[in-house]
C-alpha cells in the first residue's frame, strides 16, 4: 500500500466544527491534505454516500483520496477509495465487499490488536490514542511514542499514528515508526483549517 503524500490522514466530524464541513475542507484541501475519512456514523445511507460524493468532488482536483468509515456499502456506493473499520469488524466481509482496489484499514488500540488486524488483511492500521486528546477518552492511557515504536516494528503493514496528533508531536510520530498521521480534532476544531494543515505538511516533510 503506497500512503498518500503528504501521509496525514484528516477525518471528518461535522459536529466538532464551527462552520461547514465542506468550508474546512476546502480549506483542509488547499494546506496540503491528501487523504480524508468521512467519519459521520449518525447519517442515513443515502446521506452518507450523498455527502461522501460531495467530498470526492472537493478532493478530485487535488488528486486526494477519500474514505469512509464503517460503512463497506456507502463506500462501494459512492466509489470512495476505501473503508476504515472499527475494531472487532469482520476484515474479510469487507474486503469481499468492496473488492481487492479498495483499501481496508482497521483501528487499533494495543499492539495485540494491532497485529490481529494485520493477519485479518487489513491494508493499515490506525493507532490510538498515542497522546492524549478529548476525542479519545475511552480507550484506556495513552501509548505515547514508545508504544508507538513497539506496534510499528511488528508490523509490516503502515501504522497510522492517532489521537493528539500536532504540528509539535507529528515528525516525533514518523521518527517513532509510523508510516503517517491522523488528525481530527486538530483540524475540525481548528480556526484556520488552511494553517493548521499546513503546519502538519510541513512538519512531516521536516
Amino acid at each position: 500500500m503506497k500512503l498518500p503524500d503528504p501521509p496525514l490522514l484528516v477525518i471528518t466530524n461535522r459536529k466538532m466544527t464551527s462552520r461547514p464541513l465542506m468550508t474546512v475542507l476546502a480549506a483542509a484541501l488547499a494546506g496540503g491534505c491528501r487523504w480524508i475519512l468521512v467519519r459521520e456514523k449518525d447519517l442515513s445511507q443515502h446521506d452518507l454516500v450523498a455527502l461522501t460524493g460531495e467530498i470526492i468532488n472537493l478532493a478530485r482536483p487535488y488528486d486526494a483520496f477519500v474514505s469512509v468509515s464503517s460503512n463497506v456499502q456507502a463506500t462501494v456506493a459512492a466509489q470512495a477509495r476505501g473503508v476504515h473499520l472499527p475494531w472487532g469488524s469482520d476484515v474479510q466481509y469487507a474486503r469481499q465487499t468492496v473488492g481487492p482496489m479498495r483499501w481496508v484499514g482497521v483501528s487499533a488500540h494495543s499492539l495485540a490488536e494491532a497485529e490481529t488486524a494485520a493477519r485479518a488483511g487489513a491494508d493499515y492500521i490506525t493507532l490510538s490514542p498515542i497522546f492524549a486528546t478529548e476525542s479519545k477518552p475511552n480507550y484506556g492511557p495513552a501509548l505515547d511514542l514508545q508504544g508507538l515504536r513497539g506496534v510499528a516494528r511488528a508490523l509490516t503493514i503502515p501504522v497510522i499514528a492517532l489521537a493528539g496528533i500536532t504540528a509539535e508531536n507529528a515528525a516525533d510520530c514518523l521518527h517513532a515508526g509510523a508510516a503517517g498521521v491522523a488528525v481530527m480534532g486538530t483540524v475540525m476544531r481548528a480556526v484556520d483549517p488552511f494553517a493548521t494543515v499546513r503546519q502538519l505538511v510541513e512538519a512531516l516533510r521536516r
